[in-house]
């Protein structure tokens, strides 16, 4: 079951010969589920914030705080993780990621009671050591399994993972954990809650056991065929970060990356608050809210993915979706307080489209800007920057809406997504190679 793309000049069997398998699919597919999981995890106390609170009797803050653990944790160990992908690769990695989110769920079931605050919050530390092993493959696993024209889809469908994640996050928890008063009641449902995420997660870490391969046979595309060529001793981690970072187009996307991802991470993290502020008792609405936001995303980032693959038009394309980030967050901003919840599930969903479609193009766009160094490695460095707006962001943003209200606080988001456009306007107007660098070099070295 394999599909033959063999080189002019080369012949079946031979060191150049370039196929793609089948597996391919249940690869990318298996780490988009144990990612799902774990991006459900993330979200699941954000979007009840205020149930939460109530039982373990804590601060809204506090509960802010399980989200912002899976930013804080990325940040320390990001590097050691991405050692280890480029030295024991993506089966060792995959292990890990879907081990460590198993037994943070499992932890989790220990937190029944309302004075066991401390262990979910263990629970929840374990399951964002697990996000580190988990937000530096999708471009990892789109070049390793997938052949040259399908590389950037496939990134949309690993990173798709993550966003359905988020968007099951929104919408179950409202619906399984409701607003009651008595704490006995509401600990049975919450333990029921927990108690399929830990089933969910221990069924993906067998299958990752049994199903999930490091790399195919033979490689997928001619550009991985020379990197896997490479002698091992030719390649220096250190040396690569340094590359990385003196990449002037690179730090740009960072920059304007991190400043767009993080805003996404604030308004997710905080949209229970937001929109109960507004409608008060309308939990099950917000998280349908954010449902809305993360699945219009989910379509906007494979129609780019696709996009992509057909046209390689990375600067132009990521400038158009960041305009229309800023442009939705706006609408969204001064439409969220009209009364109507309609109007805000219409604007939520434009802002996502545009907003949650633009991770996966930052991915790519980055490998773009700098192959042939590891692609764990400039993913690692674009989520170490959306981690650390991301807490910024999640901090400054409520406590502007604490003492000024929701729109100044979304206002607030605003100005630094106006900052990360005018940096990829100026990205787009310099000299970066448009076409797809990988092709490129593989076909100069060939």
């Amino acid at each position: 079951g394999v599909e033959a793309e063999t080189p002019n000049g080369s012949t079946p069997g031979s060191a150049s010969e370039v196929r793609l398998t089948r597996r391919r699919w249940v690869i990318v597919f298996l780490f988009s589920s144990y990612s799902l999981c774990n991006a459900f995890q993330w979200i699941q106390y954000g979007s009840i914030n205020n149930i939460f609170g109530d039982f373990y009797d804590v601060t809204t803050f506090a509960i802010d705080w399980l989200s912002m653990c899976y930013m804080i944790t990325y940040i320390p160990l990001l590097f050691p993780v991405a050692w280890l992908l480029d030295k024991k690769g993506l089966r060792t990695i995959a292990l890990a990621g879907s081990a460590l989110n198993c037994l943070g769920a499992w932890v989790k079931l220990g937190s029944m009671k309302p004075h066991l605050f401390p262990v979910t919050v263990l629970g929840q530390i374990i399951c964002s050591m697990a996000q580190v092993f988990i937000l530096g493959m999708p471009s990892r696993i789109a070049s390793v399994w997938f052949g040259s024209n399908e590389v950037s889809t496939a990134c949309s469908i690993a990173v798709f993972g993550n966003q359905l994640g988020i968007a099951v996050g929104f919408l179950l928890p409202p619906i399984l954990v409701p607003n009651l008063k008595d704490k006995g009641q509401l600990a049975y449902h919450i333990s029921i809650m927990f108690f399929m995420t830990a089933t969910v997660a221990t069924a993906l870490f067998i299958l990752v056991i049994f199903v999930f391969r490091e790399k195919p046979q033979f490689p997928p595309s001619r550009a991985r065929a020379l990197v896997s060529s490479a002698a091992p001793e030719e390649y220096s981690y250190m040396q690569s970060i340094f590359r990385l970072l003196c990449n002037i187009n690179f730090i740009l996307l960072i920059i304007s990356y991190g400043l767009n991802t993080g805003c996404f991470y604030a308004l997710s993290t905080l949209l229970n608050r937001v929109v109960i502020h507004h409608y008060p008792g309308e939990e099950v609405n917000a998280g349908r809210i954010g449902l809305t936001i993360v699945v219009a995303g989910m379509v906007g980032a494979l129609i780019t993915g696709i996009w992509l693959d057909k046209t390689k038009m990375y600067k132009v394309t990521t400038l158009v979706v960041y305009v229309m980030s800023l442009v939705g967050l706006v609408i969204y901003t001064f439409t969220l307080d009209l009364g109507h919840l309609w109007v805000v599930f219409v604007t939520a969903g434009a802002l996502g489209f545009f907003m949650t479609g633009y991770l996966p193009l930052g991915f790519e766009f980055a490998v773009e800007l700098t192959y042939p160094e590891s692609e764990g490695t400039s993913s690692g460095l674009l989520n170490v920057s959306a981690q650390i707006f991301g807490i910024l962001f999640t901090i400054g943003q409520g406590q502007i809406i604490e003492n000024f209200g929701t729109r100044a606080g979304n206002l607030f988001l605003c100005s630094f997504l106006l900052l990360g456009t005018i940096i990829t306007g100026k990205q787009a107007l310099s000299n970066v190679p448009s076409p797809d660098s990988r092709t490129l070099f593989a076909r100069l070295a060939l």
